[in-house]
């Protein structure tokens, strides 16, 4: 006969073998408690905690000492009171403490968190081969084409030099009034600009160029040639020092409105000066100091009469030295006040001029001032000071001014910029007895971005020319001209001007003269 199984409730030892094959079925199957995979983390042991697998069975903690499992599955009373020990952390499975943990077999390795890598971090940081730049790479990144406004354009690369010409190709016509004597022409004029600057890692050279070549078409009236070309080579020297090293060469015809013109000449005096220079900047923590020195050689051609007689102007011909010296006091990076001095001396080819008179002479100097530079918005500088010219004659007397001088940029809006400038300077003079003059100079201008291809420009100035000793007269020189410059595309421009100029004389007749023009500009 056959016993019926037993279908009563589970026995104590039935009971322990379902415990433990659940339990290792959980072991196996589940994912590990973020808890205990935390807790792991920050235990002080030096093995990596985790699951592994041993002869089908599982144990926690990575420790040769972790109690197994019976093959047969068979536990005793004992071991359900002393379950496996977790000898990493002594934290079991479910605890609220964290640590990180290796994957069980079969489990999928995951990538490490934010939390553990640093999402802050770049990519650039976590590389160990990065790419290290040269020690004296301080260039700025070059622009690309395709970044340029449309106004701007790339330019000519010529090696290591970005050369920037263009060209504006005008028709004007000028209207010139003295007394009851008036003039009127018309002329094409041709006026080239370019700047070649260089891409060095280290220092840098910029040389700028402008002429003016002008043709009468009709009429009468002076023709005005000009060239200037002037280059500045800084070189970035140690412990906060830059030196300058400058040049420069002019070329233009004397204004017959100049009060050292020859009157009734055909043609006036053509001039040329060359210059040259050198200066020395460094800062000392919150002081900045700087050494210029600059020379300036001046010579005149004959000046032509109506009736072809040729006058000799060589005895105006000279040469000009000025040292300056400034030292300025950084209270913050956009206020740095500053006192500067100079002295200068002039020495002429010839002894004495024409009339008899020795001409050449020495000049002093002092200015306070401050530098501002507050960004885009405003920068430049305010001077007020005195100086003095005496000369070698002393038939001559000495000139003293106050010197008010201000070289100013403002920005009151986006795409709108304001100039000022103020200067005051001594000027000597080739009439018999008169040591020469106190030239007084404002000038201002204004730009304007109409729209994105249409900038408008206002210029207005004013000339003071005192004369201290009150033989000559005394001269007052308004000039006001406005233009506008339509963008056609990056290279070619589409240009006009509309100018006027009076000339008032405290002794003799006024002078006017208006001029407007239209023209293409093609840059590069």
């Amino acid at each position: 006969m056959v016993k019926e199984r037993e279908t009563s409730s589970l026995t104590p030892l039935r009971a322990a073998r379902f415990a433990v094959s659940s339990l290792a079925l959980c072991a196996l199957f589940l994912p590990p408690h973020p808890g205990f995979a935390q807790s792991a983390q920050n235990s002080t042991s030096s093995s990596t905690p985790g699951y592994s697998s041993a002869s089908g069975s599982q144990s926690y903690g990575g420790s040769a000492n972790a109690q197994q499992l019976p093959e047969n599955g068979a536990v005793d009373g004992s071991d359900l009171a002393n379950p496996p020990a977790y000898q990493t952390s002594g934290t079991p499975p479910g605890s609220n403490q964290q640590a990180g943990t290796t994957m069980a077999a079969g489990a999928t390795e995951q990538e490490p968190s934010s939390e553990t890598t640093g999402s802050i971090l770049d990519e650039d940081i976590r590389r160990l081969n990065t790419r290290e730049p040269a020690i004296d790479d301080r260039r700025a990144p070059r622009r690309l084409e395709e970044n340029l406004t449309g106004q701007e354009t790339p330019g000519i690369r010529v090696g290591t030099f970005v050369l920037r010409p263009s060209v504006n190709q005008s028709i004007n016509t000028e209207t010139t009034k003295e007394g009851e004597t008036k003039e009127t022409r018309s002329f094409a004029q041709t006026d080239a600009y370019a700047t070649l600057t260089s891409d060095w890692a280290l220092h840098q050279l910029i040389v700028t160029s402008q002429g003016t070549w002008q043709r009468n078409v009709s009429g009468t009236g002076e023709e005005q040639p000009a060239f200037d070309i002037d280059g500045d080579l800084r070189l970035d020297l140690p412990d906060d020092t830059v030196a300058h090293i400058k040049g420069g060469y002019r070329f233009y015809r004397e204004d017959t409105d100049d009060p050292d013109a020859i009157a009734d000449a055909e043609q006036q005096s053509d001039v040329q000066e060359f210059s040259a220079g050198a200066s020395l900047e460094r800062d000392f923590g919150i002081l900045r100091a700087t050494a210029a020195l600059d020379l300036t050689r001046t010579i005149y051609s004959d000046a032509v009469l109506s009736n072809g007689t040729r006058i000799s102007l060589s005895d105006r011909d000279r040469t000009s030295g000025t040292f300056l010296a400034r030292v300025g006091y950084e209270l913050s990076p956009a206020l740095i006040p500053f006192l500067e001095a100079s002295v200068g001396k002039t020495v002429y080819d010839e002894s004495r001029d024409s009339a008899g008179f020795a001409r050449s002479g020495n000049s002093y100097g002092a200015k306070a001032g401050v530098e501002v530079d507050l960004g885009e918005k405003l920068k430049g500088e305010v001077g007020l000071g005195y100086e003095t010219a005496s000369f070698d004659d002393s038939r001559l007397d000495s000139i003293d001014t106050a010197i008010v001088d201000a070289n100013l940029l403002w920005s009151p809006l986006r795409g709108t910029d304001v100039r000022f400038d103020l200067s005051t300077s001594i000027q000597p003079s080739t009439t018999a007895g008169q040591s020469g003059y106190v030239s007084h100079e404002l000038t201002t201008a204004l730009t304007h971005q109409l729209r994105d291809n249409l900038q408008a420009t206002v210029l207005g100035g004013v000339i003071l020319r005192d004369y201290p000793s009150g033989g000559s007269s005394d001269e007052t020189v308004y000039t006001a001209s406005g233009g506008l410059t339509l963008n056609i595309n990056r290279y070619l421009d589409f240009t006009s001007t509309l100018g006027y100029e009076l000339t008032t004389r405290d002794v003799g007749a006024d002078s006017q003269q208006w001029r407007a023009g239209v023209g293409l500009k093609l840059k590069r």
